[in-house]
């Protein structure tokens, strides 16, 4: 069937498509179709942080950009903005609380030290979760605090411990050990800690992720940037199940997030072609927006976020939204007049920036545009997915075949028209009140 997908991608351009009728002709079918079958294909293995195939990705997402006429970030020899994260991982973990050894499945931890033995309570902060406490939000706050803390959570929470648990059991990955604490969670119906023994260690280690960066610098506002951004990495190959000849166990991230990669590198191709920005453009595939938004992370810290007069985060646009089909919607609203602007350049051409019509998935906050909002930029994502219908979302059927790449198209070419004026520096979005923007935590 993926064979026959992509033929047909490349023969007639659009695969089970919706059919959308278009008021611009400004990004190129074919080319769009192009670079989303390579991205999703079963060739890149999912795009998984830390393998080959996330650089196959990487290295493909170069060469465009060099096709297209950009140059790399100030600062970098090349498109390929490399670095290192830190993974910590539990090694070894024992509790002893009132005399009483706790077993290993009742005992998890997440922490950025290497070592510690706490054996009196002056060593650690102690906090009870009851059977009526919020365990997420205790959890939550003391992450947000960072220190040393031993919880005592009660079994009534048992289900909720084991996701915490596992969670914690595959590692934290940092780009700094910035903050040094560990949060233990123990379940156990004791309430009142009258002796302890807790003892931990942890393996530290570097691993190398990659974020693919071009600019196409500005004639008249050079230090003024417009960001354009989606993530290139997904997750990779179905444990267990490779090979088996009869399963589909690559999750190819069509829609998730090689659909926003492929806007990105097209909104590119336009703009370079055009060649008229005054601000400076800048267009990334960050990585490992699976595993933590790392790429976004570090990219934030190589410039200065004043400077971004607007991030254009592209997540999901590969299926028809609930407005229909080639309509979009942008996350956190209202937290800036960005969307308001965008509207302003659309409304001519009977097309609208909707409102994020799924709040309560707080997904302002999951995606790469959160780290650049807690900066002050005004930073937002562009999506169409249904997400609470979306039945490939982080499945192996997000592939191409799943897609409506005419609806993709439409949402791309409504981009290229919402931010022109941006890119001619006649309009000026206002900044993300950060004292109102969720903190990133301290541990986890």
């Amino acid at each position: 069937m993926a064979k026959r997908v992509v033929t047909m991608a490349l023969t007639l351009g659009i695969p089970f498509c919706t059919s959308v009728h278009a008021f611009a002709n400004n990004i190129s079918l074919e080319s769009m179709t192009k670079d989303i079958t390579f991205l999703a294909s079963d060739e890149l293995n999912g795009r998984a942080s830390f393998t080959k195939d996330i650089d196959k990705a990487a290295n493909y997402i170069s060469q465009r950009f060099q096709e297209i006429g950009l140059v790399p970030m100030k600062g970098e020899k090349s498109f390929l903005q490399s670095f290192n994260i830190i993974n910590i991982a539990p090694k070894s973990l024992s509790a002893t609380i009132n005399g009483q050894a706790i077993e290993d499945n009742n005992i998890a931890i997440a922490s950025t030290l290497e070592q510690f033995n706490w054996t009196t309570q002056k060593d650690f902060s102690t906090h009870v979760i009851g059977k009526e406490d919020n365990m997420r939000a205790v959890i939550g706050s003391l992450n947000q605090t960072g220190g040393k803390h031993l919880v005592l959570i009660n079994t009534a929470h048992a289900k909720l411990f084991a996701g915490y648990r596992g969670y914690f059991a595959r590692g934290l990955n940092k780009l700094q050990l910035e903050h040094q604490g560990a949060i233990v969670m123990v379940l156990t119906d004791e309430t009142n800690l009258v002796s302890v023994d807790v003892s931990a260690t942890t393996n530290i280690t570097k691993q190398k992720l990659t974020n693919v960066v071009g600019v196409l610098p500005g004639a008249k506002k050079p230090k003024e940037i417009v960001l354009f951004s989606g993530h290139y990495d997904h997750l990779g190959v179905a444990p267990g199940r490779a090979g088996n000849e009869e399963a589909d166990v690559i999750y190819n991230g069509a829609d998730d997030d090689a659909s926003g990669t492929t806007a990105v590198i097209n909104l590119a191709q336009y703009y370079a072609k055009k060649g008229d920005n005054a601000r400076s453009l800048m267009f990334s595939a960050f990585t490992a927006e699976e595993i933590g938004g790392f790429g976004s992370r570090y990219f934030s810290q190589q410039l200065n976020p004043d400077n971004v007069v607007a991030m254009i985060n592209i997540e999901m646009i590969g299926k028809p939204s609930k407005f229909g089909p080639g309509k979009m919607w942008m996350t956190g609203m209202e937290r800036s007049n960005l969307g308001a602007l965008l509207n302003e350049s659309l409304i001519s051409k009977g097309a609208k920036v909707h409102q994020d019509p799924y709040p309560e998935q707080n997904l302002f906050y999951r995606s790469d545009n959160a780290t650049l909002a807690r900066l002050g930029v005004p930073a937002h994502s562009f999506s169409s997915t249904q997400l609470d219908k979306d039945k490939h979302y982080h499945h192996v059927s997000d592939d191409l075949a799943s897609l409506d790449l005419s609806s993709m198209h439409q949402v791309i070419e409504s981009l290229s028209i919402a931010t022109q004026g941006l890119v001619d520096g006649d309009i000026t979005p206002s900044r993300v009140d950060v004292s109102q923007v969720k903190k990133t935590g301290k541990i986890y």
